[in-house]
């Protein structure tokens, strides 16, 4: 999984504007990224890399913080979107 994900976010770099080590990259900052700024076919991808499952829990670390960086929109569409289709 590790090797996909480096391979998305190198195919991505608008995604990850911020760094350039992009092998040092957490699972929630690549998740977040995704969510906040990426497409619905990048979401998609990056589901389909990590699980739906997996990148529910992922995404509960992130909105379960006292300070996330997901855009309310985003965190509110994805709470009930994993609520649907990922529990």
């Amino acid at each position: 999984m590790k090797k996909e994900l480096i391979q998305f976010v190198k195919k991505t770099p608008s995604l990850f504007w911020s760094t350039k080590s992009y092998d040092k990259l957490s699972l929630e900052v690549i998740l977040e990224n995704t969510l906040n700024y990426g497409d619905w076919e990048q979401v998609q991808k990056i589901f389909h890399i990590m699980g739906l499952s997996n990148a529910s829990k992922v995404f509960d670390k992130i909105a379960n913080k006292k300070r996330a960086n997901l855009r309310p929109s985003i965190e509110h569409y994805f709470k009930l979107y994993f609520k649907k289709y990922a529990r």
